[in-house]
């Protein structure tokens, strides 16, 4: 059986590999899709397409890492409330089927930009326009996903509550940043303009929360307490 440290530096590992390959492809994105500007957008695709394919390939890299991260967070916490630890795996699983799929929409953009035959069929403009689709797709879909990167916060935040694992406050934290996640998430998608001011706010909660609990998990792991032998049993030490 892995020790609870083993599997919290495992999980800490897998995490951190999830938001550099994550943030990595979100700057990606961020850098060649022109929002609302069409040419420019499949201008960028097809000058830079292997920056775009490294972005794409990084962002499955991430789905994945993150989905080994929930196994390994759910082999960790199963103890502390079992239902708990099977929604949380459960929504890392659903966000990352839906992640996965969006991508798609990326490589369709990227075959649309820098295939000839879709400019002959479509013309350059509609070519750029049809390009554009799927760019924008491709962004709504990580909107549509992100609710549930949130939403596993929250069975997360209370099993390291309950755990005595880790600080209570992280559990807190976590709890606000799923919070954060589906404000920044709704708010894109009832009042794009409000959205776009509010999403750094929105999502600063959720960025330090979910930053503490990977450098609490690598560093420190999880606090184990130590035991003493009275005759034939084993008792915990208080800290």
């Amino acid at each position: 059986m892995t020790a609870p440290k083993t599997l919290a530096r495992i999980a800490g590992a897998l995490y951190l590999v999830v938001a550099v390959f994550t943030t990595f492809a979100g700057l990606v994105n961020t850098r060649i899709v022109e929002s609302g500007d069409a040419a420019a957008t499949a201008d960028n695709i097809a000058t830079s397409a292997t920056l775009f394919r490294v972005g794409f390939v990084s962002e499955l890299v991430g789905a994945t890492a993150f989905l080994l991260t929930g196994m390994a967070l759910y082999l960790l916490l199963k103890h502390v409330h079992q239902l708990a630890a099977a929604a949380m795996v459960t929504l890392v699983a659903v966000s990352i089927a839906i992640q996965s799929l969006n991508l798609l929409n990326q490589h369709a953009a990227l075959t649309i930009a820098t295939g000839q035959g879709y400019t002959d069929a479509f013309g350059p403009a509609g070519s750029d326009q049809l390009t554009m689709l799927f760019a924008d797709m491709h962004r709504d879909g990580y909107l549509i996903a992100q609710t549930y990167f949130g939403l596993w916060l929250l069975p997360l935040g209370y099993l390291v509550v309950k755990s005595g694992y880790f600080p209570k406050v992280l559990g807190f934290l976590l709890v606000i940043g799923c919070l954060g996640h589906l404000v920044d998430v709704f708010t894109r998608f009832l009042a794009p303009e409000l959205g776009a001011s509010v999403s750094p706010f929105a999502m600063a909660p959720a960025a330090i929360a979910e930053l503490s609990f990977i450098a609490w998990l690598l560093v420190k792991a999880v606090r184990v307490p130590e035991t003493r032998h009275v005759g034939s049993c084993h008792l915990p030490l208080r800290p």
